[in-house]
């Protein structure tokens, strides 16, 4: 609880200097908010578990800020539509569904209301958040505030790299199919957080698809655990590099982790532009071919999402079949045996290889996926 009480004063300190206009209550009820239910899990996490849920807090504090904190509910509602509608990848799915079914006049906006409403009323997840945030506040507004900001990050969080709303997309659809769509009344918002956003129904049953979707997020692709082993695999690359590279090489990728043009980097490194262009070529083929590949394959598989035996390497399923059928005999069989989990060693001889000649194929083969995979 030390850790909870000293997140606590310091989001007090925080909303006070950046929303003074709020009230001593509703800031008490905002900091409950953010620090969610279970306020004992930060006293279990590591120092790395702790500053990524710092971050994912200060995220969601970003959103609400931004949107929903003090703003009417009807506007905060529309800027939560155009938020969400603005995801390139759910408008096009969106529209291209809307073009092939027989209700062409439907919106992005209007199929996008029905999807936030199913989420609403079917997803584990939200039903949680809202009986928290009921908690938090008796205040309707702020309720209406902090309902909208969990949607939206709720929304926007990864599953294999995919925003979680394509997935309730794809779940509405199959819905929808069976029953036909539903329509949503014209000019009504969605029923924000209040006792009347109760199911009426305590049977109401949840969409397995839902289940997947949000067991998946929280067993694999958190957005914490995401952000912490993008951290780890920043910490390893940066001491490898500085240990069998050089230690310029290092300092370029914490400046190019920080966004900088290579220009700039440059300027940084007192280099000429050649030699930090030539010093990038040089951190990409280790980055690949020997830290990905040699040195923490298993760490960087499981933040990238490649790994052989969970991730098929990264690869969809036509590319994957693709990929096997362009594998030879001998290859398949090192595939399969690696999917198995056998070194590479027991794999050799298995096959009656020499242990290099198995790396040297498991190598062309990793490289023919990556290649593959960013066609």
């Amino acid at each position: 609880m030390a850790l909870a009480e000293e997140l606590r004063q310091s989001w007090r300190s925080h909303l006070q200097a950046s929303n003074p206009n709020v009230s001593p209550r509703d800031r008490e009820s905002i900091i409950s908010w953010l620090l969610g239910e279970d306020v004992q899990r930060f006293d279990e996490m590591d120092s790395a578990q702790y500053a990524v849920a710092k971050q994912a807090m200060d995220y969601r504090y970003r959103i609400l800020q931004q949107r929903y904190l003090g703003v009417q509910p009807e506007r905060a509602y529309r800027q939560l539509l155009q938020r969400l509608s603005s995801l390139f990848l759910i408008r096009n799915k969106i529209k291209a569904w809307v073009a092939l079914s027989r209700d062409r006049q439907r919106t992005v906006m209007d199929v996008l209301q029905e999807v936030i409403q199913e989420l609403m009323q079917s997803d584990n997840y939200m039903r949680q958040q809202t009986v928290w945030i009921a908690q938090c506040t008796t205040s309707t507004r702020l309720r209406n505030s902090l309902l909208l900001a969990s949607i939206e990050e709720y929304c926007l969080r990864p599953i294999r790299n995919q925003p979680l709303l394509v997935y309730r997309f794809v779940n509405y659809l199959r819905r929808s199919q069976r029953a036909g769509m539903t329509q949503v009344p014209t000019g009504d918002l969605i029923r924000l957080v209040s006792e009347e956003i109760t199911p009426d129904d305590a049977d109401n049953p949840v969409n397995l698809l839902d289940a997947q979707a949000v067991a998946q997020y929280q067993d694999t692709q958190a957005w914490e655990e995401q952000q912490a082993l993008r951290d780890k695999v920043i910490q390893e690359f940066t001491a490898y590099l500085e240990e069998n590279v050089e230690p310029l090489a290092a300092e370029w990728l914490r400046l190019h982790l920080k966004g900088q043009s290579q220009e700039a980097i440059a300027q940084a490194l007192d280099l000429p532009i050649k030699a930090v262009y030539r010093l990038r070529e040089k951190i990409t083929y280790h980055a690949i071919r020997v830290f990905a590949f040699k040195q923490q394959p298993d760490l960087v598989g499981v933040w990238l999402g490649t790994t052989l035996a969970e991730h098929r390497l990264g690869l969809t399923q036509s590319q994957w079949e693709q990929f096997w059928n362009e594998c030879s005999p001998v290859q398949q069989q090192i595939l399969e045996q690696l999917r198995a989990g056998l070194p590479i060693d027991a794999i050799a001889k298995k096959l009656g290889l020499r242990s290099n000649q198995v790396m040297s194929e498991w190598s062309k083969l990793y490289l023919a996926a990556q290649t593959l995979r960013s066609t």
